[in-house]
């Protein structure tokens, strides 16, 4: 990837750990809703270039609000496009920024819990924000936010756990109306 692909997306590949055999199980975008407000600052920039056509001699200062609108707008949805929020086979990891780039992350024998809170516009645009706790006190990756189809990553990451073995397996048996324990149940 050249210079300038590094400033148009983020190089997931390169923070693998290909010799150890890390692949990559889902790679997290942020959900469209996370810019929605920055499209409309866009939009809000078509009226401000129309009313330089009535500004006359003060052309400019609708010019700059809007190319300023435009600016900021295009910047914050390339801000969101640049984080990525990652599941491998071995661990978490976020990363994110354009110019400085942020690596955090999470082995999957560290994550202790997982919370995921879903807002009411969550619930109707199909988002969430996850959570992570570990034992340490103060982590780079605690808060995910913008997840598209949380509850179908939330598993994802349960099946990741479970799968390398981090977590034991109890086993139940289906009991009958004839086995049932002296207590009812």
């Amino acid at each position: 990837m050249g210079v300038l692909g590094r400033f148009l997306d983020p190089n997931i590949e390169a923070h693998l750990l290909d010799v150890e055999g890390e692949v990559v199980i889902d790679e997290v975008r942020k959900h469209w809703a996370a810019t929605i407000w920055w499209y409309a600052l866009m939009l809000l920039s078509i009226p401000l270039f129309v009313s330089m056509v009535f500004a006359r001699g003060l052309f400019w200062a609708p010019m700059l609000l809007g190319l300023a609108a435009v600016s900021v707008g295009a910047w914050k949805v390339h801000v969101a496009h640049m984080d990525r929020f990652v599941i491998t086979n071995m661990r978490v990891f976020r990363v994110h920024g354009v110019f400085t780039t942020h690596l955090a992350t999470m082995p999957m024998t560290r994550i202790l819990d997982i919370s995921m809170m879903r807002t009411l516009w969550g619930h109707l645009l199909g988002y969430g924000h996850f959570v992570f706790e570990s034992a340490a006190q103060d982590q780079g990756l605690r808060d995910i936010r913008f997840v598209g189809d949380p509850e179908r990553r939330d598993l994802t990451i349960q099946r990741v756990i479970q799968l390398s073995g981090l977590r034991q397996t109890m086993k139940v048996e289906k009991w009958t109306a004839d086995e049932a324990d002296p207590d009812g149940t």
